[in-house]
């Protein structure tokens, strides 16, 4: 019989609503009933995604003895952390400080109250490698709740006081300038893998946002030294197992230093973080490698993420079924000589096992191989190249495909719309445009209501329940400010300028700090604060960018004052800790270069306005804004006493609403930036 969770919209959630554990969904009315019972509540928290959370869910859950345990003698609450990443922070945050490290599922023991006391990731079903049993945890919190009552709760009590007593030192005055920018690096430099690309060393994760900063680094300074860290990691990434040499697309992250066997997991911000470094890597090089991975993950995107309602589900999971019935990692990707042959035929099967570093012994698991695309040549016969390729990717979708959690998450959508607005308006595909544009849509019709707030998912267009957070609000403007770019259309500024105006007013602290929820949202025991980008830009990282772009559309003094009071924290971690802060480096770079403001004035159907235009959007000054529009347009303050010169369509450019003359000729334009 279905739990309490078969009413969430959280693919995560429902996954778990057949379990013989009597879950419940974090709210008020369990902790009332732990309290009536007066029991401890088992806290576990996951994703959908995540492949620990699906073995313990096996091993443990699905387990009729433990479950009845649990039951018993505790108050069970599951918890999506994508859903509710203010949960999810505030207690890991604990587990981090009690064992020095975290992970997912994380399973957390709290008091009624909410306070924890006993904390850990997974558990195995039986003692290994020096672990306890799920079993032997859950007993020994049972015994210490019934006979050690009040070490429990002084246990309880330290940990709610020292997570209170948390502050931020985010640097005090002043804004990151030239100094922290060159020593982060110099950090970067020292944590570079000459080898392989990349930084430190296994498991890999794609760096997306320390590559933005690189990217805009070169971008503003010429240091070729930047440049070549960001193309060698690019490039590096894009040959081997962690992108999808097929379908397109990044797994989460590389097991090995060199980027062969990936944790297979797809997710939505992934993607579009390394659609958008990859196509702004071509515009820093005209590079062929980057402008066809900035395309195939866009096409990614559209093909295997993209909802019915038009918006972009979250994640791909790493298993499926190998065909034996049995739920395998990597099943769906991976391939053996024998399997390419069958497909292939032997000539063709020899060809692609070469190209694509098949090998007897296998790469991955049980003699079966990662694609990558190990030699720097181009292959002898890019035709034949291209039918081997299609002939697999047919027939890989002939296998059980891997399961996908179908919400929609504001932030990463928001994500999302900014790559595919600037991919498409950059390799002229407009369809991406047109598909970035209905996910805003979906943003504007179910997450936002009436006075702009912001909730954080949905699924099958119906809007959850959880509040949105500062990454949403952030990252959803950050989206519409690059889809108010590219279509010229000014009411995309306009919903950025509604959000941002929220963060000012609910998410902002003493100092220029930023709080990851709103002043009136759900009270925990701690209110989350995280500066550091870690898979996705932290909220206040990126609230500091959109902040920073909108106040140079608008001239809005109080939302620059905001973003150079958030990049205080850049300059205190940017030396110290860069891969940490990337995308806060690379908010950093756009202030330091103004950013500069871009606005072309013509008729759009004019070729010669639609060439200037296009010139500005390949510009890379960093974090640079572009108005486009009819002269004197009432959508874009940039417009505003912008004439044509002797009739033509003109570009002008500024910096701190100061312009130099403007131009005519699309050459003189690309010097000027």
């Amino acid at each position: 019989m279905p739990n309490r969770l078969a009413h969430e919209t959280s693919p995560y959630l429902l996954q778990h609503a057949d379990n013989p554990v009597d879950w419940w969904p974090w709210s008020a009315e369990a902790f009332e009933e732990a309290r009536r019972r007066d029991v401890p509540v088992l806290l576990s928290v996951g994703y959908s995604s995540c492949h620990w959370c699906h073995v313990m869910a096996h091993e443990s859950f699905e387990d009729d003895t433990t479950a009845a345990l649990v039951n018993d003698h505790f108050v069970a609450v599951k918890v999506d952390r994508e859903e509710r990443p203010d949960v999810d922070a505030v207690y890991m945050e604990a587990v981090q400080a009690a064992t020095g490290q975290g992970g997912w599922p994380m399973t957390v023991f709290l008091t009624p109250d909410a306070a924890p006391f006993y904390f850990g990731t997974y558990f195995p079903p039986e003692p290994r490698h020096g672990m306890p049993s799920f079993p032997e945890v859950l007993e020994g919190v049972k015994d210490a709740w019934a006979g050690r009552r009040e070490e429990v709760a002084e246990v309880a009590d330290r940990i709610v006081k020292d997570l209170a007593g948390r502050s931020l030192a985010y640097g005090g005055d002043g804004v990151p300038g030239e100094k922290e920018l060159a020593q982060a690096l110099l950090a970067l430099t020292r944590e570079y893998d000459a080898t392989r690309g990349g930084f430190g060393g296994a498991p890999k994760f794609p760096p997306s946002m320390a590559l933005e900063f690189l990217l805009r680094h070169h971008a503003r300074t010429e240091s070729e030294g930047a440049l070549q860290m960001a193309a060698d990691t690019c490039e590096a990434m894009a040959r081997g197992g962690i992108y999808d040499q097929l379908g397109g697309g990044f797994a989460r992250y590389a097991v090995d230093r060199a980027w062969v066997v990936p944790h297979f997991e797809k997710m939505l911000y992934d993607n579009a973080l390394l659609c958008r470094v990859y196509a702004h890597l071509w515009k820093a090089t005209g590079s062929d490698l980057a402008r066809r991975v900035a395309l195939e993950t866009a096409d990614f995107l559209v093909r295997e993420l993209r909802t019915p309602e038009g918006g972009f589900a979250s994640a791909l999971d790493a298993d499926s079924d190998d065909g034996t019935g049995r739920h395998v990692e990597g099943a769906y990707y991976v391939w053996t000589p024998e399997q390419l042959a069958e497909v292939l035929g032997a000539e063709d099967a020899a060809l692609a096992a070469a190209h694509y570093g098949v090998t007897e012994d296998g790469t991955f698991e049980h003699g079966s191989s990662v694609l990558q695309l190990p030699q720097q040549a181009g292959p002898a016969d890019a035709g034949r190249i291209a039918s081997i390729a299609a002939r697999l990717l047919a027939a890989r979708e002939e296998r059980e495909r891997p399961g996908r959690d179908d919400k929609i998450v504001a932030a990463w959508n928001g994500l999302a719309i900014a790559a595919l607005s600037e991919t498409g308006a950059l390799f002229d595909r407009p369809d991406l445009i047109e598909r970035a544009t209905e996910a805003a849509d979906l943003l504007v019709r179910v997450h936002m209501d009436e006075t702009a707030r912001l909730t954080r998912t949905s699924k099958d267009g119906r809007a959850g329940t959880n509040a949105g957070v500062l990454e949403d609000y952030a990252d959803v403007a950050e989206g519409f400010l690059a889809l108010a770019a590219v279509t010229g259309e000014g009411a995309w500024l306009e919903f950025a300028g509604f959000l941002l105006d929220l963060v000012l007013d609910r998410f902002t602290a003493e100092g220029g700090a930023l709080y990851d929820t709103a002043h009136d949202a759900e009270t925990l025991i701690r209110r989350p604060q995280d500066p550091t980008d870690n898979a996705t830009p932290s909220g206040w990282t990126a609230a500091a960018g959109a902040l920073l772009s909108y106040a140079a559309h608008t001239g809005s003094e109080a939302h620059r004052a905001a973003a150079e009071g958030a990049l205080g924290v850049v300059k205190a971690l940017g030396p110290r800790a860069p891969r940490f802060i990337g995308w806060g480096l690379a908010v950093a770079e756009a202030l330091l270069d103004g950013p500069r403001e871009i606005a072309v004035v013509g008729d759009p159907a004019d070729p010669a306005f639609q060439e200037l235009r296009r010139t500005a959007l390949a510009a890379t000054p960093p974090g640079a804004v572009l108005a486009t529009g009819a002269p004197g347009g009432e959508e874009f303050p940039l417009l505003k006493d912008r004439p044509l010169v002797a009739g033509a369509p003109a570009a002008y450019v500024c910096r701190h609403f100061t312009c130099d003359a403007p131009v005519t000729d699309p050459a003189e334009l690309r010097r000027k930036l």
